[in-house]
């Protein structure tokens, strides 16, 4: 019999080394499922996606690298620099303003602004009492800034020199820490509020606000400066760092047409007038009609700039400028040069005029209480100052379509170009606009509302062999002059002389008797406009009165406007002699010559 001993059989031997391969495979499976398995048990296939890994984090950080170095780099730096540096502002020295005889009416003068940095402040008690006794201010508020968060803060801005000196030495012998003075500049009227509407004023970040120093801020103002400090974490300066400067660009000078002695007394004369004639307010314009430089403006209440901001908000408006009113029997002048110009009417023409003239629905009647018929020549009509001469020869004789083209011709509705801020343009009817009333009521001055800029150019323009200028202020800027615009005739010379003619016999024995000036031949006409109320009428005893007019008549080199709103008198009564005195002023300032009468 044979013996198994030691012999595994056959089917023995093949079922184990069957489950010896599937175990090998199985494991051989595993492996290559393993993240990046790929071939012989995944292992080159998982070193190959670790490196991927590996680039892709290399590659962003340095992209990183770059735009931290690179892109980002200025605008990094640029807050590093902030964070070490303090920056403080080097003001330019606005530039000066002077009249036309070179008077200073603004000019920048030294002052220091006092700032601290709290953090460095140890004793904020005591260096409230130093500072108490030489700045204005109150204890309580000086020790709420000592002791506030951060490292900056004004104490007070554009102190005088000589206190902040006084300061500064009491501090230095305190040993008080932390308080800082820096040169600073401020606005300095050394004739105090005399042209102050014109000048205006400025912010105390050196800004104009309004007026010249608004209209010429860019020119004025320059460019400031910076001083930048570098300073430590806290914010405290470091000592014996160096300090970066950028200096300021000082502004430019300006110089006005300004007389300043004329315009002293117009302030003078306008505000006495007001006082005494129960005027509302009250404005006065200066001009040499053959250039448009203003010599002298102003309006009620006047404004000193020195006092600003606590100061009336009218008294920040030049009226003559910005403000609207009927201009009344002023207009009168234009209505007869646009007859005269157009060939329809002499000074000669008669006209039979009855006590009232109808204009649309109304019945318009003189102010002198004429209560009968009369023939008036056009001269007639001009002297006594005649509303229903005037509408009767304007509707009968001018006619709408010339009279239209006439006034805009003029500039009547038009802003003048004036170097001021806030000009009005006015309310003037078109053409197409008219009614049965428009032509008859405006032919005296109402009906249309605008300000009286528009008529010193216009009377201007009569003076100026039919001219007109533009109205200006400023003359020179940085020594450089000028130019302004100065237009075709808008009328002949032959109307200007009819018409000049006429306005000086309304000075001779006219209306405005009352606006003669010894020694000149002057030529002007007054007017008494009604002022409107809030019902659409007209206020009782309540007038714009008026006077334009210039000298020599022969050859004008002053024009005046005097007008006082709100008053119940005439113009022949208070705006004459206040135009007489101011005239008379104006002409023997500027070295004009009287005249052989």
């Amino acid at each position: 019999m044979r013996s198994d001993r030691g012999h595994a059989p056959f089917w023995g031997d093949e079922r184990e080394a069957s489950s010896y391969d599937e175990v090998s495979r199985a494991e051989y499976r595993r492996r290559a499922q393993r993240f990046g398995g790929d071939g012989s048990g995944g292992f080159d296939g998982g070193i190959n996606v670790v490196l991927i890994v590996f680039a892709c984090a290399f590659a962003l950080i340095i992209a990183k690298l770059i735009m931290l170095q690179v892109v980002d780099a200025p605008e990094l730096a640029r807050s590093a620099e902030l964070t070490r540096t303090n920056a403080l502002t080097l003001r330019a020295k606005r530039g000066t303003i002077y009249d036309r005889n070179g008077n200073v009416l603004a000019m920048s003068k030294a002052c220091e602004t006092i700032y601290c940095n709290p953090q460095e402040v140890t004793e904020p008690e005591s260096t409230a009492d130093i500072l108490m006794e030489y700045l204005e201010g109150k204890r309580e508020d000086f020790l709420a800034i000592l002791e506030s968060e951060g490292t900056f803060a004004y104490i007070e801005r554009q102190v005088d020199a000589t206190r902040a000196k006084k300061l500064e030495d009491a501090i230095d012998e305190a040993h008080i820490q932390g308080i800082y003075f820096l040169d600073d500049q401020k606005r300095d009227y050394p004739y105090g509020n005399v042209a102050g509407q014109i000048l205006g004023a400025v912010g105390i970040d050196g800004e104009g606000l309004f007026g010249l120093e608004y209209q010429y801020d860019e020119y004025l103002r320059g460019t400031d400066g910076t001083l930048l400090m570098e300073v430590g974490i806290d914010g405290t300066p470091i000592a014996g760092a160096t300090a970066k400067v950028n200096e300021a660009t000082n502004g430019q000078d300006l110089v006005l047409s300004l007389d300043v002695d004329v315009q002293m007394l117009a302030e003078s004369k306008i505000a006495e007038a007001v006082k005494t004639y129960q005027a509302d307010s009250g404005t006065v314009m200066v001009t040499d009609p053959r250039t448009g430089e203003i010599i002298a403006a102003c309006s009620t209440p006047l404004l000193n700039p020195v006092l600003f901001p606590n100061v009336e908000i009218d008294s920040m408006t030049l009226k003559p400028v910005s403000a609207n009113y009927e201009p009344g029997s002023i207009f009168k002048v234009l209505t007869a040069a646009i007859g005269i110009e157009n060939g329809v009417v002499t000074p000669w023409s008669s006209y039979t005029v009855p006590e009232g003239v109808e204009v649309g629905d109304d019945i318009v009647y003189d102010d002198d209480g004429r209560n009968y018929t009369m023939n008036m020549t056009l001269a007639e009509m001009m002297r006594r100052s005649s509303n229903t001469g005037i509408s009767m020869m304007a509707q009968e004789s001018i006619g709408e379509e010339r009279f239209a083209a006439g006034i805009d011709a003029f500039g009547i509705g038009h802003a003048t170009g004036i170097d001021f801020p806030g000009e009005e343009t006015g309310i003037v009817r078109s053409l197409e606009e008219y009614d049965g009333s428009s032509l008859g009521s405006m032919s005296f001055g109402q009906g249309l509302a605008i300000p009286m800029v528009q008529m010193v150019r216009a009377i201007g323009a009569i003076a100026n062999d039919g001219k007109l200028c533009t109205p200006h202020f400023v003359v020179f800027r940085g020594g450089e002059e000028l130019t302004w615009e100065t237009s075709e005739p808008v009328v002949s010379q032959r109307t200007c002389d009819q018409v000049t003619d006429m306005l000086r016999e309304v000075v001779l024995s006219g209306t405005a008797t009352g606006a003669q000036v010894p020694g000149y031949d002057v030529a002007g006409k007054t007017g008494t406009g009604e002022q409107a109320d809030e019902s659409g009428g007209y206020r009782e005893d309540s007038f714009v009165a008026s006077l334009i007019g210039y000298a020599p008549a022969d050859d004008p080199q002053v024009l005046v406007y005097v007008g006082l709103n709100g008053t119940p008198y005439l113009a022949s009564a208070s705006a004459a002699p206040t135009f007489s005195s101011i005239m008379g002023e104006a002409l023997t300032d500027l070295n004009v010559s009287a005249t052989e009468l």
